[in-house]
């Protein structure tokens, strides 16, 4: 964890001196809780679980004694409360809390919308937004989704039956992705709002169908200024102590008529089937609680040989692009000059630094917890226990496939250094990525629909045409060429044998050096004659553009397109065929590893729904230091704050945290302070942001957001003792919308009552 000594030192001082005793006892209570021994000395062995999976006896039994109120039947289907309510955004998750589609999320989840609608002089990302009336609710950007699941259907047969008579990897391929195709078109047949998917779970030896009524129509309602729900920023990022307010609202709109309609101000408020209740009657430690949500990814299901070579390459390569990749958007933070451009400049630098260095984070921390302790050994006896239970009489085919597995993955591993350039390269250029994304649209359109590739097809038009009129407010010219440069340059540092696409990509004559000089000079052109911001012209080529007119163009990034359109097919021709193979061979993988488990495994975190659950429950659970409580308070904010960012909390919260001003959320567990964010040992990866945290009851008291640095190799083996899920406590949340910034409208909306007076310290946000 990050503690350095002397902000312990604050946040120790600052509790003493408000008088704070030990956290209360729980069983000192009237009434006895008789789940509560067993939940204090409980030890998360995690699970992202289906919820499918909730009422396996494991399950039933465990969640019976850690003391869920609910009957896990509840949680087993996904179409009633809870999980109904909890829906996908496309990255992050979000839930409903009102019958008027009030969606609550984080902070960090709204940054495109809030980058959408930001101006030099209506900085709402730096400071917050407030719609006082529904009118005042702004679109959030034609790209922004609301999923919200409407069926489920096990597709395992359709899916699955005769691949393995397919002799050929790259027919079989073919064949999988045609049926997935045809079971996505029969299930949106004549209904325009729904959006399907076909997901692989167990090394893809299940396979679910999934229905989501997509809302097209996403609006900003509540976001608290930066220096709240980003309070801490990097310093603080995947650490605790934490203080961060990280949480937003939207609103899902749909047209007159219930269904779901693009962006218009003669929509109407979504009505969902069931939305949650939020409790501000807190928690204590060792409660416990559930996050539901729709987690990315996790390869706990892989083979030794995999997270060896994850340690080994992939994490300290990827790193060292991520740091280079920081340093120069940082470098274009701060304006150059007064101008609209570089402020705009400057305001997309913030947020694209803040997602690289998320990343670059994450990345040296499950190095770091992979290499440290004994987690890449567990990962290694695990697979040992595999092999031996697969290489047992009878089991021929399971020893078969994971042989093969592995020779995929060692092939794989032979090319990864060359893989990873080029596609940082091709990638690099949001114009370059767009280039070929217009190129492979010209050459699907002239095959039949259901011939074309997925992602290609008439059912993608209107996203992909949404991110064309959404792409000049996240995009920057100047931005683009330094990425673009960066990825470029680092492709030079490879002996020219190792990177044949560079010239051909850059159109060098043969053995001509490819220096920092060339690029900077073929960039300059480049971006000089460039036509494709164009949005008229994007628009048109991407609804109409034939391959003639493609190549006609003159655009120098379509030209660019063309010439290492050869390579991108090939390198789409030798993974489809390496994906032919692992279809065949993942599912033995999976299946013996469960097994060896005894029968409860959770599937690999794929973006579909899951849950988890756990209790609250610090890093040291029986110590009785304050620091050591899962819980941070309100009175530590004003002891970390420095008045400069990252530590830099609005003047009115400081005035009001000093003057106790915390009316009914005080919790006297905690000395009468206000709670701002708790931890809990649930288990949860990229994906889950936003995502409700859930008691007992299946109310609504938190919003997870983080992970610890400590616990983020647990996305390779799951480590009890050092995973821990931060949570932005709902008290908090409520205090900052009831005392400072004049939301009582959306707490009465959420079927609460605001419960302190409006006072001085209350300014809405702009």
């Amino acid at each position: 964890m990050k503690r350095p000594g002397i902000l312990l030192a604050l946040l120790l001082t600052a509790t003493c001196e408000a008088g704070v005793p030990s956290i209360a006892d729980p069983t000192s209570a009237s009434t006895p809780d008789p789940t509560l021994a067993f939940r204090r000395q409980h030890s998360n062995p995690g699970g992202m679980w289906m919820p499918s999976q909730m009422t396996l006896p494991g399950h039933v039994e465990m969640l019976r004694k850690l003391g869920l109120k609910l009957d896990p039947k509840a949680l087993a289907d996904p179409l009633s409360a809870p999980l109904a309510a909890v829906v996908s955004l496309g990255g992050c998750t979000g839930s409903f809390v009102s019958p008027d589609g009030l969606i609550a999320t984080n902070h960090h989840c709204v940054q495109g919308a809030l980058q959408y609608n930001a101006t030099p002089d209506h900085n709402v990302v730096e400071n917050g937004f407030l719609a006082k009336t529904r009118a005042d609710e702004k679109h959030a950007g034609p790209a922004a989704r609301v999923f919200v699941a409407r069926a489920f259907k096990d597709v395992t047969r359709e899916m699955r039956d005769g691949l393995e008579k397919i002799q050929d990897p790259g027919a079989r391929r073919e064949e999988w992705e045609k049926r997935m195709k045809q079971l996505i078109a029969a299930a949106e047949k004549d209904r325009p709002g729904i959006r399907c998917q076909v997901s692989g779970y167990f090394g893809a030896g299940q396979y679910l169908l999934i229905e989501n009524l997509e809302i097209r129509d996403v609006r900003l309602v509540y976001v608290p200024m930066r220096s709240v729900g980003n309070y801490g920023g990097e310093i603080d990022n995947w650490a605790w102590p934490r203080h961060t307010g990280d949480f937003a609202f939207y609103r899902a709109y749909v047209g007159k008529d219930g269904k779901p309609a693009d962006y218009s101000p003669d929509n109407v408020p979504f009505k969902p089937t069931h939305w949650l209740q939020v409790s501000s009657a807190g928690l204590e430690p060792a409660d416990f609680v559930m996050v539901t949500g729709y987690p990315g990814s996790t390869s706990r299901a892989v083979t030794a040989l995999e997270a060896h070579h994850t340690v080994e390459w992939t994490y300290p390569y990827q790193t060292a692009y991520y740091k280079e990749r920081y340093d120069v958007l940082a470098s274009y933070v701060q304006p150059r000059d007064d101008t609209d451009a570089a402020r705009q400049t400057a305001i997309k630098a913030g947020v694209q630094k803040q997602g690289v260095q998320n990343g670059l984070e994450k990345s040296e921390g499950v190095l770091k917890g992979l290499t440290s302790g004994d987690l890449l050994g567990q990962k290694d006896a695990l697979d040992r226990k595999v092999k031996a239970w697969a290489a047992q009489p009878g089991r021929e085919r399971h020893q078969a496939a994971i042989e093969k597995l592995e020779q995929i993955h060692t092939e794989r591993i032979r090319t990864a250094r060359q893989d990873f350039d080029r596609g940082a390269a091709f990638a690099g250029s949001r114009l370059l990525e767009t280039a070929v994304s217009l190129t492979r649209w010209a050459e699907e359109r002239a095959k039949s629909d259901a011939d074309r590739k997925p992602g290609y097809q008439d059912r993608d038009m209107r996203r992909a045409s949404a991110f064309q009129k959404q792409f000049l407010k996240s995009y920057d010219r100047t931005l683009d060429r330094a990425s673009f440069r960066l990825a470029l340059v680092r492709a030079t540092r490879r002996p020219e044998a190792e990177r044949p696409w560079l010239a051909t990509l850059l159109d060098t004559r043969s053995g001509t050096p490819i220096d920092q000089a060339v690029i900077d000079r073929t960039l300059d052109a480049w971006y000089g004659a460039q036509q494709l911001e164009d949005v008229t012209l994007r628009l048109e080529l991407l609804h109409k553009g034939t391959t003639a007119e493609i190549q006609a163009s003159q655009d120098p990034f379509l030209r660019a397109a063309q010439r290492i359109w050869a390579t991108v097919k090939a390198e789409e021709r030798k993974a489809d065929a390496r994906a032919g193979e692992l279809v065949l061979v993942t599912p033995f993988y999976a299946d013996a590893m469960r097994e060896v488990l005894g029968g409860l495994l959770a599937p690999d975190a794929n973006g579909t729904l899951r849950i988890s659950y756990g209790t609250v429950r610090s890093f040291e659970p029986t110590s009785s230091a304050p620091t050591d409580r899962p819980f941070t308070t309100a009175s530590q904010i004003v002891a970390k704050d420095t008045g400069k960012e990252p530590f830099d909390a609005p003047k009115r919260l400081l005035d009001a945290i000093k003057a106790r001003e915390y009316g009914p959320y005080a919790d006297a567990g905690l000395g009468d302070e206000l709670a701002v964010d708790f931890l809990s040992d649930a288990d949860i990866t990229g994906g889950n942001s936003g995502s409700p945290t859930l008691n007992a009851r299946g109310e609504v008291v938190g919003l997870a957001f983080d992970g610890t640095l400590e616990g983020v190799a647990s996305d390779w083996v799951f480590n009890s003792a050092s995973t821990r899920t931060i949570h932005a406590d709902v008290r908090y949340m409520l205090w900052n919308m009831d005392l400072l910034d004049g939301a009582d409208h959306l707490i009465r909306e959420m079927g609460l009552q605001p419960r302190l007076p409006a006072g001085p310290h209350q300014t809405p946000t702009p």
